[in-house]
């Protein structure tokens, strides 16, 4: 069952993803060679606290901790640990937050150092292909026209988009109905409505698409144990259109990235 959020109630999930991307952000200025991820999820979890609002992983089906945090050929429910980062790793670093009884769910993949060409790519194709999936999501689309974007976006590229893992329905609950896959046909499944809440979140691989999951249940790799990217963002239907809840924004405040890729799906400018 799909459920449709008022205009008050997909503001005050702007609320909550917008924390999150502030963690994210927070996040990003600690990334570096020598500091491991357990280190990264203190400060996740501070940041989110002092910001009134709980770590929305933490806890939740028993996750240990505030940020699932994937390196390399980690996918994703990566579990931090006091492992430090090395220079050429890449790291997707998946954040929740609730506040106000809502949820806000947002991932990036980040590069420690500099990193090699081909993964450097991996992470362009992939988050670009998020933006692809996002367009899809309009009034008298279907979750099969967002899955099928995406798929051709990044296979036309030679990488594997994985199937087990998908986007969902984002609210009151961490996963709602529909469930997004990042792969499918055009003009099938649940149809978009006004009001509709979604994760969009491509998980995308160098190589095979196929997975495998790690004895602790959560860790997921690669089968080949090539680098997997990752990004996510929240998205709301509003006038028939998609809107971004979640922004990239405070993270590439703290890399001095400039980008206007965000501009399309707000109705104003974002003032940070």
């Amino acid at each position: 069952m799909i459920h449709v959020k008022t205009r008050e109630e997909i503001e005050l999930m702007r609320e909550s993803a917008l924390i999150v991307s502030k963690t994210l952000g927070e996040v990003a200025k600690a990334i570096k060679p020598g500091v491991s991820t357990l280190e990264l999820d203190k400060i996740a979890e501070e940041f989110i606290r002092d910001h009134g609002a709980e770590p929305g992983f933490l806890g939740l089906y028993d996750f240990p901790n505030s940020l699932c945090m994937s390196p390399n050929a980690q996918v994703v429910h990566g579990i931090p640990n006091k492992e430090p980062l090395k220079e050429g790793d890449i790291i997707s670093v998946d954040c929740g937050a609730l506040k106000n009884g809502f949820y806000g769910d947002h991932a990036y993949t980040f590069a420690v150092g500099d990193i090699d060409p081909e993964t450097e790519k991996l992470l362009q194709i992939t988050k670009e292909s998020l933006y692809v999936g996002i367009r899809e999501f309009k009034k008298n689309n279907r979750v099969g026209d967002v899955g099928y974007a995406i798929q051709k976006y990044c296979e036309d590229h030679g990488y594997g988009v994985v199937r087990e893992l998908v986007g969902h329905g984002l609210g009151k609950k961490m996963h709602e109905d529909p469930e997004m896959p990042n792969y499918g046909k055009r003009g099938r499944g649940k149809k978009f409505i006004e009001g509709m809440v979604v994760a969009i979140e491509p998980m995308i691989n160098l190589g095979t698409h196929r997975i495998q999951q790690h004895r602790d249940g959560w860790t997921i790799t690669t089968l080949d144990n090539k680098p997997s990217a990752h990004f996510e963002h929240d998205v709301a239907l509003v006038d028939g259109k998609p809107e971004l809840l979640s922004t990239f924004a405070y993270i590439y405040e703290a890399l001095g990235i400039e980008s206007d890729e965000e501009n399309e799906f707000r109705k104003e400018a974002l003032v940070l």
